[in-house]
């Protein structure tokens, strides 16, 4: 088994309807332009019109790299905790998901894990553009939390987390929500006014 960089940044920020906002174009330009020139081995997205538009600014500045489309990289819930594991502040948080909706997570979460978070046959550097419950779940994941923790770990737009899957040894969160390539009116887009930084 071989070393696996995993790159993952959540979608631009977007308007109600689900495509982006200037801001959120401008923060996948500049996203871009942070990844230009990484051997990247292939960039998986999700379908969700969001992330389609982040990728196709994301990737202009990787010529040549595979881009696939993946439903593992959509928008679900990975996990509901039980009632029990969650703080008063979260107790409903889920409470507009159905029970398909959130077996249907489940599913695709699993599944997330086997495909991305583990090493690879060989060397391999991917990028994956997707939403916040699944950067926070595979977070989660690398540091062997408990599955409730996914809730509550939050990615701003186009925040860059990278994770690195080793054989042999456990996952290591290299970096988490670098917002580096963003200028300052462009981070913390995603969080609420009052817990931006």
């Amino acid at each position: 088994m071989a070393d696996r960089l995993l790159y993952v940044v959540r979608h631009g920020e977007a308007d109600p309807l689900g495509a982006l906002t200037a801001a959120g174009r401008e923060q996948a330009e500049l996203t871009g332009r942070r990844l230009a020139g990484m051997p990247f081995d292939g960039v998986w997205h999700s379908p969700v019109t969001r992330a389609v538009q982040t990728t196709e600014l994301i990737t202009a500045h990787l010529p040549g790299v595979p881009v696939e489309q993946c439903d593992l990289a959509g928008d679900y819930v990975p996990h509901r905790p039980a009632p029990e594991e969650l703080p008063a502040a979260y107790a409903h948080f889920l409470d507009g998901y159905s029970e398909q909706e959130i077996a249907e997570g489940a599913a695709l979460a699993a599944a997330a894990e086997a495909r991305f978070a583990r090493p690879a046959e060989r060397d391999t550097r991917e990028l994956l553009v997707t939403h916040n419950f699944l950067v926070a779940w595979l977070v989660r994941h690398a540091l062997d939390a408990p599955p409730a923790r996914w809730i509550g770990v939050n990615q701003a737009n186009c925040g860059l987390t990278v994770l690195l899957y080793r054989d042999g040894r456990p996952p290591a969160l290299v970096t988490f929500n670098d917002l580096a390539h963003l200028p300052e009116h462009l981070r913390w887009t995603g969080f609420p006014p009052a817990h931006r930084v």
